[in-house]
């Protein structure tokens, strides 16, 4: 008898190395397979397809990333802080994220990612309506900012996180 959730888990553990690695084109499902020690056939009857395996795989990834760093409008500098610790750690989310992007285009975006901006959005300009931080920036574009200064771990070797908050930091205190 096979256990349906533990094959499962070891596919999407298996394709985040492969997806991570070649993206979605490039990525193999006999190699996926093959590493997961399971039968190609269960990627289709699970997740329907390769792409339908790299849309559950990074629906997980992000879903895991919004749980684990929660935005903290109120201490910005150490949100930014943290996401640039996970995005060091776990550079396979930033590669998921840009393939997906490459290869669908950047006008779809996962519904989690979609949800979790908007919320982080909110969180943000309520902070600013309540004189927590700078409305220098729109709060859209203060939360661009400060996730693109963490992803400063995955594109710049020498950055620090001691960097990104201070970078950060300046951008929200009112002149």
């Amino acid at each position: 008898m096979r256990d349906k959730e533990a094959t499962k888990a070891k596919l999407l553990d298996a394709a985040l190395d492969e997806f991570s690695e070649y993206g979605i084109a490039g990525a193999r499902v006999d190699r996926v397979a093959a590493k997961a020690g399971c039968n190609k056939a269960m990627i289709y009857a699970y997740f329907g397809s390769k792409e339908g395996l790299f849309d559950e795989l990074l629906k997980i990834q992000i879903d895991r990333m919004i749980e684990s760093v929660p935005i903290t409008p109120d201490d910005l500098p150490g949100y930014a802080g943290r996401l640039f610790d996970c995005y060091r750690e776990q550079p396979q989310i930033l590669r998921l994220a840009a393939y997906h992007r490459l290869e669908n285009g950047f006008d779809t975006l996962p519904e989690a990612e979609v949800q979790a901006h908007h919320f982080k959005v909110a969180s943000i300009a309520q902070a600013q309506a309540e004189g927590w931080i700078s409305s220098a920036f729109d709060a859209e574009d203060l939360l661009n900012l400060v996730v693109h200064m963490s992803i400063l771990a995955f594109s710049t070797p020498n950055a620090t996180r001691e960097l990104v908050e201070r970078a950060v930091h300046r951008l929200i205190t009112a002149r």
